[in-house]
């Protein structure tokens, strides 16, 4: 893609509203494109449809036109989670008209060096961990993207003087040619996201776009335990910092000592664990124990270590890094304590659509676990939870949204006794307000009430953040 400036008189197409249709349809407009915004749903569902109207901008509701797309459409600019084989983007492509997400406009508008953050999980823990160590040590960072605020908005309003600090997913990523962060930054890679992929060929390839126009003079940050991020290292032209919680690291940012082999639980007996950086020429710094660290978990120390990397990558100094480290209290919808009651501790983790995110997610609990777990069905079989259900530490199951059958299915298999299987009947606030009773239900004091679904919300909610927000209004009315 050219500058955006270079847009001038010419057509753009913006295909998805919401935010960052709306921004971008904005930026366009004030550089002097000609602007047409089009999205399926009808105008009364849209509030951005006449704000954008109002400023001269052609938008188009409730369908698709068939003549959306033509020869003189120099640019299409769609909304992430639309697919490519939707009517309007088959037709650009078909014509050869370029087909970017709004990362890649942001990309070629930021003066500020850009710090890319993506994996399967993760992703906003450490980008919000990024923007809290950044502020500590005197940056300015401008913390945006996937995690809620625009990229093309923050990127202009980005100086040389700021750094945008900005998470990925791999729907925006694949729609990227020229973007160059950098630092870019991978956390881990799972299966997720196959239904929009179609292959893991496919998800892994727009994950890797965050390294292809980086040079000699930029920096990879990526998850030395990940099989998928080590082939990736081998086509880097980037400078390499990896980090590791089970190998110890002669360059780059590790646990010392390693924690045993993933899966392996922790004993109360283990020596304390320390986060270290070594540079390669023999420099090491203690950084901050494992144990001080501002959120709980095994995968919260493989998201410090990644923030960390991508801090001193940026040109933050090492012992800069330890009180942030210690202050942060986390994300909402991430492993986030909601209350206690009747001596059970409720915890709100809406955030885990996919089953790696659980595993890591229940591996932070010491304490019997009643898991909250189901939703939309993306065709995994979820076998990949058996060695969980089958764990002394998940004391009762309760299952909702389409998926809930399979998992019925894989906890009968793991043996499981204590099942309570919500049925999809009445609306969504209803069936998470079963679900939460059903739990409490389950459970004893001592116990702790887990929502973590290993699914995204599309069933029945309107996003993950609804999902955790009904559950956290449940639990307060128990």
């Amino acid at each position: 893609m050219n500058h955006p400036s270079t847009y001038r008189n010419r057509r753009v197409v913006v295909l998805g509203l919401a935010r960052s249709g709306a921004a971008v349809a904005r930026l366009f407009h004030r550089l002097g494109a000609n602007v047409t915004v089009n999205d399926r749903k009808p105008a009364e569902e849209s509030p951005e449809a006449a704000e954008l109207a109002a400023l001269g901008i052609e938008v188009i509701c409730g369908h698709h036109p068939d003549d959306l797309v033509d020869a003189q459409t120099a640019l299409l600019v769609k909304n992430p989670g639309i697919p490519y084989n939707a009517p309007p983007v088959a037709a650009a492509l078909a014509l050869g008209v370029e087909v970017v997400t709004e990362v890649e406009v942001a990309g070629l508008l930021s003066p500020a060096p850009i710090i890319g953050i993506t994996g399967s999980n993760g992703k906003t823990t450490t980008t919000t961990w990024i923007g809290r160590m950044l502020e500590a040590a005197g940056r300015r960072p401008i913390v945006a993207g996937n995690i809620g605020r625009p990229l093309c908005e923050a990127a202009e309003e980005a100086d040389a003087g700021s750094v945008l600090v900005a998470e990925l997913s791999s729907f925006q990523l694949k729609g990227t040619s020229s973007f160059r962060p950098q630092v870019g930054l991978l956390l881990n890679i799972a299966e997720t996201h196959l239904d929009y992929h179609g292959s893991m060929d496919d998800y892994v390839a727009s994950k890797a776009k965050l390294f292809a126009n980086q040079t000699e003079q930029d920096t990879a940050v990526l998850n030395a335990d990940d099989p998928a991020c080590a082939a990736i290292e081998a086509g880097l032209k980037s400078r390499l910092i990896p980090f590791s919680l089970y190998r110890r690291l002669e360059s780059g940012v590790c646990i010392e000592p390693p924690y045993e082999a993933a899966g392996a639980p922790d004993n109360a007996g283990e020596p304390e664990r320390t986060i270290v950086y070594r540079s390669g020429d023999g420099t090491e710094q203690a950084i901050v124990a494992v144990r001080e660290l501002g959120v709980p978990g095994r995968h919260n120390a493989g998201n410090a270590l990644a923030a960390v990397a991508a801090c001193i990558a940026i040109g933050v100094e090492p012992a800069l890094l330890a009180a942030p480290l210690r202050d942060f209290g986390g994300v909402e919808h991430r492993l986030e304590f909601v209350l206690e009651a009747a001596g059970v501790r409720y915890y709100n983790d809406s955030k885990a659509t996919n089953p790696v995110a659980t595993l890591m997610s229940t591996g932070s609990f010491e304490q019997p676990l009643i898991l909250i777990a189901g939703g939309l069905d993306r065709g995994s079989d979820y076998m990949e939870l058996l060695p969980l259900f089958g764990s002394p530490k998940i004391k009762g199951l309760v299952l909702l949204g389409e998926t809930r059958g399979k998992l019925a299915r894989v906890a009968e298999l793991a043996g499981m006794a204590n099942v309570a299987v919500v049925d999809a009947e009445g609306d969504a606030e209803s069936v998470i307000r079963q679900a939460t009773k059903a739990a409490a239900r389950l459970a004893s004091p001592g116990d702790a009430v887990l929502l973590s679904p290993a699914c995204a919300s599309w069933d029945m909610f309107p996003s993950f953040e609804d999902r955790g927000r009904m559950f956290k209004e449940s639990a307060h009315t128990l």
